[in-house]
């Protein structure tokens, strides 16, 4: 009986592979499971993202009847936006949260920006209006109550943060200030932690979107440490003036100046006569 032929060794197995790789069709088959490993990997670890399978079925349901109800003269039936109003496929649960939690929808007139109002609906009446809109493509999910815990964040870090990326049109304490074309930043004053989150993960109205890869969620949580402090800070120096910057201060120094300046000179001509 003839001796069996001894096992390949590793030469052999490579130079076979690399034959093989020299295939016309290698290349394109190397490209495509590429992409589809790339399209899964970034499916399974993209930060912020929510879908419909997070929503039980009856708040779908019933966030669709609200939404035909509340949001579909300006969205569309469909939500895909018509005229000036956006498109919500795709925006996510949070940018929901956010808009209709604060009041500015639904939009009560048209204008250069939706004012933050009185809120028009109850908590359990946002989550489905926001399990519905996330039914219709993935987007950024509401935050839990870890993600945004203040107490979790470092106020020094997160006043860097702010400094560096949102002090330009919020002002240095998140006071709020003036835009262009009638538009402003918001005074931060009283915003609860997860709108705040929601905010920054959305981008709402003129500002920037700061998702979760371009700030992490614990920069973000260091931001909401910091505007949780300021609110919070005592005025040792005497009356605030709203900490809105050097310029009421240097109006209300300019104003007791020149009052004091007057005074004197009407003093003195008194005097004089």
């Amino acid at each position: 009986m003839p001796d069996a032929a001894p096992p390949p060794t590793w030469r052999a197995i490579v130079t076979a592979l690399a034959a093989r790789r020299r295939h016309p069709l290698a290349g394109v088959v190397l490209v495509i499971v590429g992409l589809v490993a790339t399209g899964v990997l970034y499916a399974a670890l993209a930060p912020g993202r929510a879908g419909a399978a997070e929503d039980p079925a009856s708040d779908i349901e019933a966030g669709r009847a609200l939404f035909l109800a509340n949001c579909a003269t300006c969205h569309g039936m469909d939500a895909a936006g018509r005229n000036n109003a956006p498109s919500l496929i795709g925006v996510g649960a949070a940018s929901v949260d956010f808009q209709v939690g604060t009041g500015r929808m639904p939009l009560q007139a048209t204008g250069p920006q939706a004012p933050q109002t009185q809120v028009r609906f109850s908590d359990d009446e946002i989550r489905q209006l926001a399990a519905y809109v996330a039914s219709l493509g993935p987007g950024p999910g509401i935050p839990s109550a870890e993600e945004v815990d203040p107490a979790t964040g470092d106020p020094s870090r997160g006043a860097a943060i702010f400094r560096t990326n949102c002090a330009m049109c919020h002002n240095f304490a998140g006071k709020g200030g003036a835009l262009t074309r009638g538009k402003y930043a918001p005074n931060l004053d009283g915003t609860s932690p997860t709108h705040i989150f929601e905010a920054m993960l959305t981008g709402p109205q003129s500002m920037p979107v700061f998702d979760n890869g371009t700030m992490t969620p614990q920069d973000k949580r260091d931001i909401i440490a910091y505007l949780t402090t300021t609110s919070k800070q005592p005025s040792p120096g005497g009356f605030s003036l709203g900490f809105v910057g050097p310029v009421n201060e240097g109006l209300v120094a300019w104003i007791v100046a020149l009052a004091a300046l007057i005074g004197c000179a009407v003093w003195l001509g008194s005097k004089s006569s």
